[in-house]
């Protein structure tokens, strides 16, 4: 079934099926926005349906609503990406008292992008890639100014969209704020000296330094084959004791700390560990302070937590687009808002250069602190999470692109296609002075 057409409102609140206001399981009760900060003649685009309408939908044509036990699958996929704060316990991270400005371009880009030959090739537009790909948002801003903001399938621009994997970026800068605080005494530290529960064991004893690389060296199977590590991880933290007891079963040793890359959840979930035993506080409760409010950020987020009311730190934070539209903004801008410094520079630098090279990784990316490198080497960086969610950040454009999806499957190609638009985006936007 084909895309349907988009339709533009100034802001015009769209109510369609899955739309509206959510509540936590904690029982806090958020106000999605405040105030809708823009100036400008805002224009954003809603579309009720998108690409491949069949596998999102029902048999009458509805999004049908997930539980916790449907939400991973495509078909529940839209609805579940969109509320996973209301099917799991979640704790909010409130949003900033006065939200700051964004701006708008009078019209969109008329850019196109090479397709990738393993999607077809060919040259499309932005309208070509929407129709594509299974989007469920889009946003590009430059600075303070928003380019293209567009949603699908009946996404709107109030509802908070999962991150995955790409909150594993966030765990990283929250760490770093933390050294500066002086609350984690240094990176070389073992994570058993935060985490008493951990003590003896091969995650307690890594050092801080090599969880934020993927370089443990602990044995952890990350291949979305519905059997791996992964999914005992996620079982453990969202259905099971939480805790420590989540990452301690893997605890087999295969090379020495820092001594090879390899991807693994469990190594964010200990660094989340860390995050908790050195505050002694929330985490997302740290996240509003430090980060969050300082951006000026126009809606409250949210961060899964397990049984414990441990943060799900290599994953589940939820926030709307141009919330981490600000988020990606900040790190364009060397961890600045205008005059302040929010993320110490020296810290943003070393979670943005390649610990290991695409070569190492086998990904074609680079890996920082929890941070995708591109390969171009000239301080672009992603923030990714699986099926289709990305933040991608070229400080030297000043440049962000958000991008939620519901891509079916964890391995599916379309996320080259994301990169092929991010690059035609670079071409159309010169560098910035």
């Amino acid at each position: 079934m084909s895309a349907l057409p988009f339709r533009f409102a100034l802001l015009l609140p769209l109510v369609l099926a899955a739309g509206g206001c959510r509540e936590m399981q904690s029982g806090y009760s958020p106000s999605t926005s405040a105030a809708l900060p823009q100036t400008g003649q805002p224009a954003i685009g809603f579309n009720p349906g998108g690409p491949d309408l069949d596998r999102y939908t029902n048999s009458a044509g509805r999004y049908p609503r997930a539980t916790a036990a449907t939400w991973w699958q495509p078909a529940y996929s839209v609805d579940g990406f969109s509320r996973l704060d209301e099917i799991f316990a979640a704790r909010p991270v409130p949003r900033a008292a006065t939200p700051s400005i964004w701006r708008r371009a009078a019209a969109e880009p008329a850019l196109t992008y090479l397709v990738p030959p393993m999607r077809g090739g060919g040259r499309q537009t932005i309208d070509g890639y929407l129709a594509r790909n299974p989007t469920t948002g889009l946003l590009v801003a430059v600075g303070d100014t928003i380019h293209v903001e567009r949603y699908q399938y009946a996404r709107t621009d109030t509802q908070r969209l999962v991150s995955f994997s790409m909150a594993k970026t966030v765990c990283a800068l929250l760490v770093g704020l933390a050294v500066a605080d002086g609350a984690i005494a240094s990176i070389e530290d073992p994570a058993e000296k935060y985490v008493p529960a951990l003590r003896g064991s091969e995650y307690g004893r890594t050092p801080i330094r090599h969880l934020l690389t993927m370089s443990s060296g602990v044995q952890f199977r990350e291949d979305y084959d519905g059997r791996d590590d992964t999914v005992k991880l996620s079982r453990a933290v969202l259905f099971g004791p939480g805790g420590a007891g989540a990452v301690r079963q893997f605890d087999t040793r295969e090379a020495a700390p820092g001594a090879r890359w390899y991807y693994a959840s469990a190594e964010t979930q200990v660094l989340g560990l860390v995050l908790t035993g050195a505050l002694k506080r929330p985490i997302a409760d740290y996240l509003s302070e430090r980060i969050w409010q300082p951006i000026g950020a126009e809606a409250d987020a949210s961060w899964v937590i397990d049984r414990t009311g441990q943060e799900t730190t290599y994953a589940n934070f939820s926030a709307v687009l141009r919330d981490y539209a600000r988020l990606g903004m900040l790190l364009a801008n060397g961890g600045k808002v205008g005059d302040r410094q929010v993320v110490p520079a020296d810290w943003l630098r070393e979670m943005t250069r390649a610990h290991f090279t695409g070569t190492q990784t086998g990904r074609w990316f680079g890996y920082g602190f929890q941070t995708w490198i591109f390969p171009d080497n000239d301080g672009s960086f992603a923030l990714l999470g699986v099926r289709g969610q990305t933040i991608f950040v070229d400080p030297l454009r000043r440049l962000v692109m958000v991008h939620t999806a519901v891509r079916p499957d964890a391995r599916d190609p379309g996320g080259a296609e994301a990169t092929a638009l991010w690059r035609g985006l670079r071409q159309h936007f010169p560098h910035r002075s």
